[in-house]
């Protein structure tokens, strides 16, 4: 299957590219989506990271198969759309690109604390899942990430499941990951914590229905 065509993002003064090839994967993936997360600080909007999803291409099928047909409205509104996305059979990419300032602790502490509460909701969190978080805080322990720097992660369902962590200092894609955890539970998470029932930019989650009913309705007509 040829990686879908679909258009660049840009989100404040970055540019979200149409495809790319992550570190960790020898596939090309396509932008499913982009959007910034902020929080309301008083009477003010304020945007701390943009995010991009990117999709492998076998996704488009998949999702096309129950999706199809479906509008933005419809589906921006629909948990199992996105719980499909976080649990499909194929590999996705996701960069957090920072437009304020964050350190390590303070990005990995908040995904932290967001995927414990994704995982007690669903009442699936072990010592397993504990472990993992563990792990995943102290790749972040002496990371600072100015603007404009990135935080790169590859979610493999390959064997048990995997989520390979890497760090961009200027927007380009590292060909080596910095840090993989053999986490299924983890790698999920991270990706739902962003466009998950609860997740932390509506923005991307909309970006997301807008632009992946276009590829279903193609993958449709040429089936046709």
């Amino acid at each position: 299957m040829t990686t879908p065509s679909v258009t660049a993002l840009q989100i404040e003064n970055y540019q979200f590219p149409p495809t790319v090839k992550p570190p960790g994967s020898d596939n090309n993936f396509f932008l499913a989506g982009a959007g910034d997360r902020g929080l309301q600080i008083q009477d003010k909007f304020v945007k701390f990271t943009a995010i991009a999803v990117y999709l492998q291409d076998i996704a488009v099928p998949f999702l096309a198969e129950k999706w199809k047909g479906k509008d933005v409205h419809e589906l921006t509104e629909t948990v199992p759309f996105f719980r499909d996305i976080v649990t499909g059979p194929f590999e996705k990419f996701m960069q957090v690109t920072m437009i304020l300032p964050l350190t390590g602790q303070q990005y990995s502490e908040k995904v932290s604390e967001n995927c414990v509460a994704i995982w007690k909701s669903l009442g699936i969190y072990t010592e397993e899942e504990g472990k993992a978080i563990d792990k995943f805080v102290s790749i972040f322990k002496d990371e600072t990430f100015p603007p404009g720097s990135s935080i790169l992660f590859t979610v493999s369902p390959k064997g048990s499941g995997s989520l390979s962590i890497s760090f961009s200092k200027d927007g380009s894609i590292p060909e080596v990951e910095s840090a993989v955890i053999e986490n299924k539970l983890l790698s999920q998470a991270v990706l739902e914590s962003m466009i998950g029932a609860h997740g932390v930019s509506p923005a991307a989650k909309q970006s997301l229905a807008s632009r992946l009913p276009e590829l279903f309705k193609e993958a449709g007509d040429a089936n046709n």
